[in-house]
């Protein structure tokens, strides 16, 4: 049943963390009719200013943060110990498992078709990848043919950076297109526990 709700303060870390959660809270049904991005100028700022989400939480505003576990944690319940030991009322704190980028691997079959090339190359536990956004880059590099894919997600020699300067859009199309959060969620625990966050977050009210 739909609901007047405050807009939802969503901060991420970045660009391809923003696309997914979008979706997510589109899938959920939550969030239709706004959603104002708080912060995604990588992690460093995310934690510097949780604090603050967190006391503007308790007044009667939605807060969804979404920061990388990384290896920062064996854990994502350590994880989020450590940085927000008291989640306000109205504060979603979620750590994808390492990455965001797991979440987007733990819908192999359509991640494979994306690339154009086998499910069987697609690790079956994402969320034991180290690195999950390396292994995406690894993936494109070692399996895929697709020239566009190539050129917008590699990272160009000798440039510094981990990741091509199509990889965000290339993302975006991936996610709008071919993933499925439900399925993805069978195959990725902290996916699995965002989505039921979300959607217990909606039949409350919050």
């Amino acid at each position: 049943m739909a609901f007047d709700q405050p807009p939802i303060n969503l901060a991420v870390e970045g660009p391809t963390d923003e696309i997914v959660l979008r979706h997510i809270l589109q899938y959920v049904d939550i969030g239709k009719k706004s959603i104002l991005i708080r912060a995604r100028k990588g992690k460093a700022h995310l934690l510097k200013n949780l604090d603050g989400f967190n006391n503007a939480a308790q007044y009667g505003h939605r807060w969804l943060v979404v920061v990388d576990l990384d290896q920062d944690a064996d854990c994502a319940p350590t994880f989020m110990k450590t940085i927000l030991s008291s989640p306000a009322e109205g504060m979603l704190l979620r750590i994808p498992v390492r990455a965001i980028e797991s979440w987007l691997l733990a819908d192999r079959d359509q991640f494979a078709q994306f690339l154009g090339i086998a499910a069987a190359n697609i690790p079956l536990d994402p969320e034991l990848e180290d690195h999950p956004k390396r292994t995406v880059i690894n993936l494109v590099s070692q399996k895929c043919r697709k020239t566009r894919l190539r050129e917008d997600m590699l990272p160009v020699p000798n440039s510094g950076r981990a990741v091509g300067p199509g990889y965000s859009s290339q993302m975006e199309r991936f996610v709008t297109n071919y993933w499925r959060p439900e399925i993805a969620a069978e195959n990725s625990d902290s996916l699995r526990r965002c989505i039921a966050a979300l959607q217990n977050w909606k039949l409350i009210g919050a």
